[in-house]
């Protein structure tokens, strides 16, 4: 992804763009579920959506499903796109609330296009110029990582990228700056650079192994730290939404590809063997397994310093936040767009570590706020798992917002995190934190007016649904997977 970004500077002269990497080296490969701003990514770098989703199998996504959450045999779901739409100034959660408070039964649901979709099993990318009452349809993509990573690295070639295939030996560093200076690799060739990119995974092999950055662990606000992985058949139509299942000690992810399921069980090791483990996740698999299951081990946190000297990590090398709500692969290509823009050819000065550093890192708690959310807002009690998670300490700053969401629902998006209030309205609903009231604003507006309106509203979502053609139909006409075919 980085490569490809950069390739604009290679294809047009401005720098000599080199990717070092290694089919000796496995691929982590697993996460496969994105989230809207990713389209975003392939189109500032120009990729084509439909060819490049049949290169890699995708499909859609409208949200995640989390079953057993707040507790087992709940459900809910957490749609990409917002509750209905503000109305005169006023959060349409805020205006649900109101109406529930005097009695109307109509779920939440009810009011977004996403999750009524994902219900029926239908998608439509909607237009976007249409003169609906209704925005258009908010969606991501389901994929296969390692695919897509071949899919870049042809297009990152085409556009002047230099690929050197061969393992990282040695790094050398300048004996004044401490800057890296080249890197050998295992069959002896030097590859000089003014400025590193560290994408290689874990390992950190600039940005720790060379640079001694440090790492800050957030294992006791996340403590899952191993994950099983598998692939298996697809047993029928391909569900536009990914399925989160919370189970003894962590939970178990189901990503719809075109032509597979990916699956995975995270699990925190203190709590549930290996083997445990294992057993419990190809037990609720949906299809026989194609390959065999592989363990990853991480630790959740993020290095103390993204960007050190002439180093800048991105992906897996600068942190780790687990995949509940498909996040890593968001955080490459926002650490790659930050980059974009204060990159410069005249060398590297402290002005651009420093606010690299500061945003990145506001980025990750933002984030890490929204993840231990899920895990801390449970009644569960049946393991010793869920019994930490629901009373462990959690930051002041979710603190805050959840306190404020008891109170009448408010609910405030600082500048430009990522999760929006419809994110944190359903989450929080959906693991059982009710509001006491709702906004005053609310009783102010016209509320016959108002009555018609959201009437109308979900007159107009329904319809909209209802002429949705089926998930796998619109796949087959958009972008059928050269694998399925």
């Amino acid at each position: 992804m980085t490569a490809a970004a950069f390739s604009q500077f290679a294809n047009k002269g401005v720098a000599n763009v080199t990717l070092v990497e290694s089919k000796d080296i496995g691929i982590v490969g697993v996460g496969e579920a994105t989230i809207p701003p990713f389209l975003g990514f392939n189109k500032l770098i120009g990729v084509d959506e439909a060819d490049m989703l049949a290169a890699v199998g995708g499909t859609f996504k409208l949200g995640i499903q989390f079953v057993n959450w707040a507790k087992q045999g709940d459900s809910y779901f957490h749609p990409f796109g917002n509750y209905g739409y503000e109305i005169e100034g006023v959060p349409f959660h805020q205006i649900w609330h109101g109406f529930r408070k005097r009695g109307d039964p109509r779920p939440l649901y009810l009011f977004n296009v996403e999750t009524l979709a994902a219900q029926y099993g239908k998608f439509a990318i909607t237009d976007t110029n249409s003169r609906s009452d209704l925005p258009p349809v908010n969606y991501a993509y389901h994929i296969d990582a390692v695919k897509y990573g071949q899919y870049l690295r042809k297009f990152s070639e085409a556009r002047g990228v230099k690929r050197i295939e061969g393992l990282v030996e040695d790094v050398s560093l300048n004996s004044e700056t401490g800057f890296v200076e080249s890197v050998k690799l295992k069959d002896g060739q030097t590859i000089e650079g003014d400025f590193f990119i560290d994408c290689s995974g874990f390992r950190g092999l600039l940005i720790e192994q060379a640079l001694k950055t440090g790492y800050e662990d957030w294992t006791h606000w996340l403590p899952c730290d191993r994950a099983w992985a598998v692939q298996s058949e697809q047993p029928g139509d391909p569900l536009p939404y990914t399925r989160s299942t919370a189970h003894a000690a962590g939970w178990q992810w189901r990503v719809p590809l075109q032509h597979r399921l990916g699956n995975g069980h995270v699990f925190c090791s203190k709590y549930m063997s290996d083997d445990e483990a294992l057993d419990i996740l190809l037990n609720n698999l949906d299809g026989e397994p194609t390959i065999e299951p592989r363990l990853l081990r991480f630790v959740t946190g993020h290095r103390k310093k993204f960007w050190n000297k002439n180093v800048v990590s991105i992906g897996l090398s600068s942190g780790f936040m687990e995949p509940l709500e498909s996040t890593s692969i968001h955080l490459i290509h926002t650490a790659i767009n930050k980059l974009m823009l204060i990159f410069s050819l005249e060398g590297v000065v402290p002005e651009q570590e420093n606010i690299f550093n500061r945003l990145a890192l506001k980025e990750f708690r933002k984030i890490r706020d929204f993840l231990i959310l899920h895990y801390n807002a449970t009644a569960r009690d049946d393991s010793e798992f869920w019994n930490y998670c629901r009373t462990m300490d959690v930051p002041e700053s979710l603190t805050e917002k959840i306190e404020l969401f008891k109170l009448n629902g408010q609910i405030f998006r600082e500048e430009d995190e990522l999760f929006t209030a419809t994110s944190w309205a359903a989450v929080m609903l959906g693991q059982g934190i009710q509001p006491g009231s709702y906004s005053p604003l609310v009783d102010a507006l016209d509320q016959e007016k108002l009555a018609k309106e959201i009437s109308e509203m979900e007159k107009s979502i329904k319809y909209v649904v209802y002429y949705m053609p089926k998930h796998a139909e619109f796949l087959q006409k958009y972008c059928p997977a050269e694998v399925a075919a």
